[in-house]
């Protein structure tokens, strides 16, 4: 009987190799879907790198959810070693080194992020790895071994090296490891199919190099595509302020979405949702609405998604985020513990600063870790969303 590999195109951008030709030796990842007798083991690493994790994050780790729908092994590798370097995938400069401890805090709301995506109770389905597991014991003799599988030129050829390169913009030798340490991951975990954006394919094909170095069968890339953010033009990146954060306020989410341009909803809609492309509302506005719902929820439930639905229709500010007037604070400077006691959000100062120092603070999404942190004037604050725990949120207004 003939699979239905819908769920595996959807969305996808590219799947690599391909067989040249019917009677090519080399198998498609659809047979090997088919042949194998045991789960595939499907593997997807994220640098936590940041707190917060956007929609546009949210594409592959989807994609890990069909694989795990469809029986198969989702193996999520924590970067919390090559986070340390950094993906110098796209950028024009060397990135900042993150300590150890910004990575575990980071790493552990990447792992909350995602918990209503990925399936977590299943047995089997889930793998959580740490790749300093294994990249901290590798020795000299085993990291030359890795250096000598590439040359400098195929490494220069690599996008991000290239345009670096030829502008005359240092490259430093461990930006060169970052690819070789991100393939390793894959024969760490005998990988059969990696996930990827379009922008990791480099990385992706250094994993099948190694894995054949190893004495391993080469992982499948499965490419996805870069969601573009909610400005329709620049894809999604909190720097330039045009991301949908899986953190924010239902009511927040639901507006950015019912803003999103119409030449992006089909894109939306195919990457974001499971619904089916061809029973979509025609009408641009009613599809908006439809996106905004279905969202919302996904990631905070039904009760949330109708809420913020109504919010919206009664012309609530940003789906009707309760405020808190920076008026009723008396004088600034002021310390945040004192603010969250003041807006209602914490029952004293004390318990704003247990819940700042257990993390349970975020401001705009990003996490406040310092008890004492401080704020010079209102003026830093105004318009600013402070958010403690899950499901408790104040904007900060004048």
């Amino acid at each position: 009987m003939t699979q239905n590999f819908a769920w595996l195109h959807r969305g996808t951008a590219e799947v690599f190799p391909q067989p040249i030709d019917a009677d090519s030796e080399n198998e498609s990842l659809e047979k090997r879907l088919v042949t194998t007798n045991k789960p595939l083991r499907v593997k997807y690493g994220i640098d936590p790198t940041g707190a917060e994790i956007h929609l546009g994050h949210s594409i592959p780790m989807r994609k890990l959810r069909a694989f795990q729908d469809a029986g198969h092994t989702a193996v999520l590798i924590i970067g919390d070693f090559t986070a340390r370097i950094g993906d110098p995938t796209g950028k024009s400069e060397v990135r900042r080194q993150l300590t150890q401890a910004d990575v575990a805090q980071n790493a552990q709301t990447y792992l909350d992020q995602v918990r209503p995506i990925l399936d977590f109770d299943t047995p089997g389905r889930l793998e959580v790895r740490y790749n300093s597991q294994w990249l901290s014991q590798l020795d000299l003799g085993k990291v030359l071994e890795l250096l000598s599988t590439m040359t400098v030129g195929q490494m220069l050829a690599k996008e991000g090296f290239a345009e670096r390169y030829k502008k005359e913009n240092p490259i430093f030798i461990h930006e060169f490891l970052y690819p070789l340490m991100q393939g390793f991951d894959s024969v760490a975990i005998e990988a059969d199919v990696e996930l990827g954006g379009t922008d990791q394919k480099f990385n992706i094909a250094v994993g099948r190099d190694l894995q054949r170095h190893f004495g391993q069968k080469p992982q499948f890339g499965v490419l996805l595509p870069i969601l573009i953010g909610t400005d329709g033009v620049q894809k999604m990146s909190k720097s330039l302020g045009n991301y949908i954060g899986l953190l924010e306020h239902p009511g927040q989410k639901y507006q950015k979405l019912q803003g999103v341009p119409d030449n992006l909803l089909e894109q939306y809609f195919e990457l974001l949702t499971d619904l089916s492309l061809d029973k979509l509302p025609e009408n641009p506005r009613d599809r908006q609405m439809l996106l905004a719902w279905e969202i919302v929820k996904q990631y905070h439930g039904e009760t949330a998604a109708n809420e913020a639905k109504e919010a919206a229709k009664s012309g609530g500010k940003e789906g009707a985020v309760p405020e808190f007037s920076l008026v009723n604070v008396p004088q600034f400077p002021a310390k945040l513990a004192y603010i969250l006691n003041a807006s209602g959000l914490c029952k004293s100062t004390g318990e704003g600063r247990r819940k700042i120092q257990e993390g349970g603070v975020r401001l705009d999404g990003d996490r406040i870790t310092d008890v004492d942190a401080t704020f010079a004037s209102a003026d830093e604050l105004y318009g600013r969303v402070l958010q403690v725990g899950k499901n408790k949120f104040m904007r900060l207004v004048n």
